[in-house]
């Protein structure tokens, strides 16, 4: 199945109100697909440009986020490595952070060169992550399709904190999903509305992911009907 059926298999069982991106973390910039110029506050705002145009970030280009530069994993200049030192410092006098947190911050172990980013349904490259801006409604149905609200005795929370950008390595070092509530970070960079919940899928479980998505959403339509039955039948 290629992309363009994928993100309308996706963005219609969810009923997305904004478009599903892709990335891909490569060694070299892919041929025909553009730099993008400028200079960009944090990891996060490159997904809200990635709803609009695909384009190539290099690792230089995330320096200005140095949290988001160390979850990517990639080599920072002493400048740079000192302004993140700074700044886990600030989160930590705050108690934004505890002092016992960042060391177990999440990063991806595999260092490139930079970061494709694009609307999934025309990614030039093959994805490596998928990522969402769910709805409440919409975040119990991702929960569903993947288990993570099963009752069992080793019920895990899958809901992710600060910062945003950590459900990224997690996603593909760990986990093959992830999602996040958020952080002060992404909400003032990416300026998403409040009811937007963080989802992202490691693409190499799309293919499981998708047929599970369909019996969901099969499923909570049969019991939300019954349910207006039942309402109906004891309220009239």
């Amino acid at each position: 199945m290629d992309n363009t059926k994928i993100n309308q298999e996706i963005t219609s069982a969810f009923g997305l109100d904004i478009p599903p991106i892709a990335m891909a973390f490569v060694d070299d910039q892919p041929q025909g697909v553009e730099s993008i110029e400028g200079e960009f506050p944090s990891f996060c705002t490159f997904w809200r440009i990635a709803e609009e145009k695909t384009f190539y970030a290099s690792a230089d280009k995330h320096f200005n986020c140095p949290i988001g530069a160390m979850v990517l994993g990639f080599e920072m200049p002493k400048e740079v490595q000192e302004q993140l030192g700074g700044l886990v410092k600030k989160m930590c006098e705050c108690s934004y952070l505890s002092e016992d947190e960042p060391p177990n911050i999440p990063t991806l172990t595999e260092k490139k060169a930079g970061v494709v980013y694009g609307s999934l349904k025309d990614f030039p490259v093959e994805p490596q992550l998928v990522m969402m801006w769910l709805k409440p409604s919409q975040a119990m149905i991702f929960n569903e399709v993947l288990g993570c609200c099963k009752w069992s005795e080793s019920m895990q929370s899958m809901a992710l904190g600060r910062p945003a950008c950590a459900v990224v390595p997690t996603t593909l070092n760990k986990s093959p999903f992830g999602m996040s509530l958020g952080c002060a970070g992404m909400r003032t960079f990416t300026e998403i509305s409040d009811e937007h919940i963080l989802a992202t899928l490691n693409f190499k479980e799309i293919d499981s992911f998708l047929t599970s998505l369909q019996t969901t959403v099969s499923a909570n339509k049969e019991m939300k009907e019954f349910y207006l039955d039942h309402k109906k039948n004891i309220t009239g």
